[in-house]
């Protein structure tokens, strides 16, 4: 489905060219073998007690793949779960250390650094991220994956058009979401919410995921890609046989929370001065027009104004845009050095399993593809 702002279509070929690089901080690793060809691809499934859903998700992942003409591997990100994912995850690991790798969270980070643990530990030039409770397709993987590099696009999303979830809880809030979302930011999709996305990594790597970015991970790609290069495809959806959804509408009000913050960086983040001085410069105007109207009236005509309420609030106005223009922009300039230049992780890793990491090793430095020293949130 076309998206607003398309524009012409670009000659594939990219999907190998990124294959080596690495970032600057040395997250980085979209290392194709040389003698392959083709991308490596990387999944990558962040899992919250999903203890029954673990295996058969490892086993549907393998049959999907079957028809993957590329070099391919299955990354299962443990966030803290409190029932037995984590035992089932290291059974999957077991069963295929050369395809299947884990990290295993230290305790519950959230959905969004879960995955950011995923794409830091995935060597794939190609990637994709799906979620772990098997109402996802992965038979839809490869489909995608083929669309991406024919089109030379850089993030394909899935859509969910026949949505199995109910109707109330969760179809109709995730529609007004996926409105409102679209109106906000002006990348037209249908479905922000579905976990099922092919990215390609070069790219992906160039946005830090934390907090509960996972939800507006299209917008945040448009800042380092074009819009023309972001499209959504139909995919499969199937009902939840096991587990239950961590997800109602509580998170309402923290998606529209998320959005003020995301449409503030989207539109600000190379300029925040202009977002809040403008509110500060309104502030100060007030002020300013009120102590110049006292002003006249104490020295053209000799009013008393020492008991005016409008002298206090021509104060308050002028304190208040003060506060404005400076606090906001050094707070928000301060946050965003913290995650991005920092290097600072939103999650810790606990060990890391399969696919060429040794079962038991302790997270730390160069340890496993792309993952680097791990701090302690401050």
């Amino acid at each position: 489905m076309p998206m607003k702002g398309a524009g012409a279509t670009h000659p594939p070929g990219r999907a190998a060219a990124h294959a080596g690089d690495r970032d600057a901080d040395g997250r980085g690793a979209d290392s194709a073998p040389a003698d392959s060809g083709h991308p490596v691809l990387s999944i990558v499934v962040p899992m919250y007690d999903e203890e029954d859903n673990v295996l058969p998700l490892a086993t549907q992942v393998q049959a999907a793949m079957a028809a993957s003409p590329w070099s391919w591997e299955l990354i299962l990100v443990d966030d803290g779960s409190a029932d037995r994912t984590a035992e089932r995850i290291r059974e999957a690991v077991a069963s295929s250390p050369d395809r299947v790798a884990a990290v295993l969270l230290r305790r519950r980070f959230g959905q969004t650094a879960a995955m950011q643990a995923g794409i830091d530990r995935a060597r794939g030039n190609v990637l994709a991220t799906m979620d772990g409770d098997l109402q996802n397709n992965p038979h839809d993987i490869v489909r995608m994956v083929r669309r991406l590099l024919d089109e030379d696009l850089d993030l394909l999303v899935g859509w969910r058009r026949e949505r199995k979830d109910n109707f109330w809880l969760r179809r109709l809030p995730s529609r007004l979401a996926n409105r409102l979302i679209g109106a906000v930011t002006g990348i037209d999709l249908h479905d922000y919410g579905c976990s099922l996305k092919i990215y390609r990594s070069a790219v992906l790597r160039e946005v830090r995921l934390y907090g509960e970015m996972h939800r507006f991970i299209p917008t945040w790609m448009a800042t380092v890609t074009a819009p023309a290069r972001i499209r959504e495809e139909q995919v499969s959806h199937f009902p939840r046989v096991h587990g239950k959804s961590k997800y109602g509408l509580s998170r309402t009000l923290k998606v529209l929370l998320d959005l003020l913050s995301m449409y503030f960086f989207v539109r600000f983040r190379a300029s925040p001065g202009h977002f809040f001085g403008r509110i500060g410069l309104a502030c100060a105007a007030v002020g300013l027009g009120a102590l110049g109207w006292l002003a006249w009236l104490k020295l053209g005509e000799g009013a008393a104004i020492a008991n005016r309420p409008l002298l206090l609030f021509g104060v308050l106005m002028l304190v208040i845009g003060v506060q404005f223009i400076c606090t906001g922009i050094v707070t928000e300039m301060l946050a965003r050095t913290y995650f991005e230049a920092g290097g600072v992780r939103t999650y810790l890793v606990r060990e890391t399993l399969g696919a060429g990491m040794p079962a038991g090793a302790e997270a730390g430095p160069g340890v496993g593809p792309g993952v680097g020293p791990i701090q302690e949130p401050r």
